[in-house]
């Protein structure tokens, strides 16, 4: 994701000023997410700059690292750009098989080892005891999330935590309670891979 150090600077600064006004006015709420921005993904799927190892039985001029492009294909040999995203690795070895057995080879043997999930993260910033990427997990949550990076600082706006997710090509920043959450008083907030969690500081 070459945007990617772009984006976290972008947000940073617009959720700091957000911070400084104690409002969060531009944010969505969750509820406002459309059905397909909220769909879990399997932590197990590849996705860009993902990196995996295909082996072909016997055929080792066939077999190699690869990256996947931005555009979730890779280039391989007698296939030329193959769509891998979104598939897991049993899947992508089954759809290189499947394209190998057209007229290349007879019956193909394929295996696909991840070697990298760089797609599958999460980011975690602003006031928290450990501000950093976290991989991905199935069903993961803005609670767990918080947790991995330490808890919150003693200045941290629970209230105010936003979540910065890519809808439609869009950034959208959807503000999450959740000091409510944990209180019991609101619905926990399911992560996607890419996500960009900001906990704002109180100036009050």
């Amino acid at each position: 994701m070459p945007n990617l150090s772009r984006r976290l600077l972008l947000v940073a600064a617009l959720s700091l000023a957000a911070g400084c006004r104690h409002a969060s006015a531009a944010a969505d709420d969750a509820a406002s997410l459309p059905a397909a921005a909220i769909a879990p993904v399997a932590a197990n799927t590849l996705g860009t700059g993902d990196v995996f190892e295909v082996r072909v039985f016997q055929e080792p001029d066939l077999s190699g690292i690869f990256r996947l492009a931005s555009d979730g294909t890779i280039d391989f040999p007698l296939c030329g750009r193959v769509q891998l995203s979104g598939l897991s690795s049993t899947d992508a070895a089954d759809r290189l098989a499947g394209c190998l057995a057209q007229g290349y080879l007879r019956h193909p043997n394929v295996s696909v080892f991840v070697r990298e999930y760089n797609s599958k993260k999460v980011f975690v910033f602003g006031e928290v005891q450990k501000p950093g990427t976290f991989q991905y997990e199935d069903g993961m949550n803005v609670i767990q999330a918080i947790t991995l990076a330490g808890g919150f600082g003693q200045l941290a706006a629970r209230n105010s935590t936003s979540v910065t997710r890519l809808v439609d090509g869009n950034e959208r920043r959807i503000k999450i309670a959740v000091e409510d959450i944990g209180l019991g008083r609101a619905d926990n907030f399911a992560l996607r891979p890419g996500d960009i969690i900001y906990v704002p500081k109180s100036f009050f």
